[in-house]
């Protein structure tokens, strides 16, 4: 299987199906909160989940990728792991078992507390800071640039442990935006960087870069392919 001159691996970025914070319009983004059973996935996310499963597997079929060259890495949140649970059962794996991997990286980008349990109409203040400003914290919580801090970690991570795969990342709309911003980045400065991936990222992580994320935006239970 073909893939990028810096990454191992061939990349899926699946957000999360509509859950029952999107549902009940509430900022859920702490880990203490978004692994809460309660905020896993509404009905209708599940339903999302299974179009998204089956929509992988073909794309898997088209590319001849055999299922034993399939690995899922998600987030911790509960609303994540239940999309990633329904995804492998669509793809016949065993999500208990080495092809699946909670990765805390991947988690939500946390808005800090004075966002928390808020109203998702608060979205747009906070994306409206990171086009000024993707260095800055918003309400106490992560910045762009955090976020990108922890997505490279986990990109490591994965490179490190697999080659020559597929990889589904299950994760939430801001770290799959700022996830395929840096991807796509690191890719058009092929020119100007070696081949380490710490180092390319680096070189991109710039507020003309990160501001941009919002470009890369998924629906719930949105499947793309990345790179």
């Amino acid at each position: 299987m073909a893939t990028s001159s810096f990454l191992e691996n061939r990349y899926w970025v699946l957000r999360h199906g509509k859950s029952i914070p999107n549902e009940r319009g509430l900022i859920v983004s702490s880990m203490e909160n978004g692994t809460l059973e309660e905020y896993k996935l509404a009905s209708e996310g599940v339903n999302q989940a299974l179009l998204a499963g089956e929509l992988f597997y073909k794309e898997l079929k088209e590319n001849n990728v055999p299922n034993d060259k399939v690995r899922i890495y998600y987030s911790p949140f509960s609303r994540t792991s239940h999309t990633a649970k329904v995804v492998a059962s669509v793809l016949n794996i065993s999500f208990e078992g080495p092809q699946c991997k909670v990765i805390e990286d991947l988690r939500e980008r946390f808005f800090g507390l004075s966002y928390e349990l808020s109203s998702h109409d608060k979205y747009p203040e906070i994306w409206a800071l990171d086009e000024k400003d993707p260095f800055m914290k918003p309400g106490g919580g992560e910045s762009v640039s955090d976020v990108v801090s922890r997505l490279t970690r986990a990109l490591i991570t994965i490179e490190s442990e697999v080659q020559g795969c597929a990889i589904l990342v299950v994760s939430h709309g801001d770290p799959l935006q700022i996830l395929q911003t840096i991807i796509h980045a690191a890719k058009e400065h092929d020119e100007l960087v070696g081949n380490d991936l710490e180092s390319r990222i680096q070189a991109v992580k710039v507020p003309s870069v990160l501001s941009q994320h919002r470009k890369y935006a998924l629906l719930t239970g949105e499947l793309r392919a990345v790179i």
